[in-house]
């Protein structure tokens, strides 16, 4: 009985054996083509991060341009608005100036009276003539905002029209004609905005600073500082422009200008990654 059940055993074994050798085949198999599933995986997923990081990186580009179309809008836009409530104050100034002046002449005619009424001729021509001389200074004066401000009104609703050349043009004809106006700071300001507008940033800036060196005081020195900054960064001039847009930021807190010149620091330091 016993020599039977040996046998039976001796039989049973060798397919005991080739089954656990089977099943470990099998095991190894699965283990190899999961250890392949995840290497695939693994590569998989390196791929999208890349195909993502590509993405974020374009969209970050496109960003950025929209932002510096955006702040160029704003920029033209809030320069407009300015310069019309300033321009609207200088008219009535210039209107009660122009009639303190109208009601000075007649008592410059006045004056000539007594000269023509003395009978000598000499004596009246040359009164006459003293007293035009006299008076014409006032008439000039009382003429010139008018004309000034004629010529100005051109030139603005040329530049608030986008006809950018014609504007250049008749700033640049006001400027040479009113050197030293009340508006001569503004259509400086204004002849940069249309050269800046055109990409012709080298002579924008010479505008820029033209009218910073020629009237420190005017309201549109922070303006013009400003822009000073921008046409320097167009001009790859990047340390000059970071030096200026920290001059903007320090020197008029709390404004507008200020603000705009800070946005565009941290700009430039995310752009730089420093």
């Amino acid at each position: 009985m016993a020599g039977a059940v040996a046998s039976a055993m001796l039989f049973a074994f060798p397919a005991f054996a080739q089954d656990s050798r089977l099943s470990l085949a099998d095991r190894v198999a699965r283990l190899e083509q999961q250890a392949q599933n995840k290497d695939q995986s693994g590569t998989g997923m390196v791929n999208q991060m890349q195909q993502l990081q590509a993405q974020v990186q374009q969209l970050q580009g496109q960003i950025e341009e929209l932002q510096h179309q955006l702040q160029t809008l704003e920029d033209k836009n809030k320069a407009q608005y300015t310069d019309l409530d300033a321009r609207l104050g200088r008219i009535e100034s210039a209107g009660a100036g122009a009639a303190a002046a109208a009601g000075g002449n007649p008592q410059a005619q006045a004056a000539a009276k007594p000269a023509a009424a003395a009978g000598n001729a000499a004596a009246g021509n040359a009164a006459a003539g003293q007293a035009a001389s006299a008076g014409g200074n006032p008439g000039a004066g009382a003429a010139d905002p008018a004309a000034a401000q004629a010529a100005y009104d051109v030139a603005f609703k040329a530049i608030r029209a986008g006809n950018y050349v014609e504007a250049s043009r008749e700033f640049r004809s006001f400027i040479q004609q009113y050197p030293n106006h009340a508006l001569a700071p503004n259509a400086l300001y204004w002849l940069g905005e249309s050269y800046y507008a055109t990409t012709n940033y080298p002579v924008a800036l010479e505008s820029f600073q033209r009218l910073l060196s020629q009237f420190p005081q005017s309201e549109k020195a922070p303006d013009a500082l400003l822009k000073v900054g921008y046409s320097q960064l167009e001009l790859k001039q990047t340390a000059a422009a970071r030096a200026t847009l920290t001059q903007v930021a320090a020197k008029y807190p709390g404004t507008k200008v200020a603000s705009l010149a800070q946005e565009r620091l941290q700009r430039l330091q995310l752009q730089s990654g420093n």
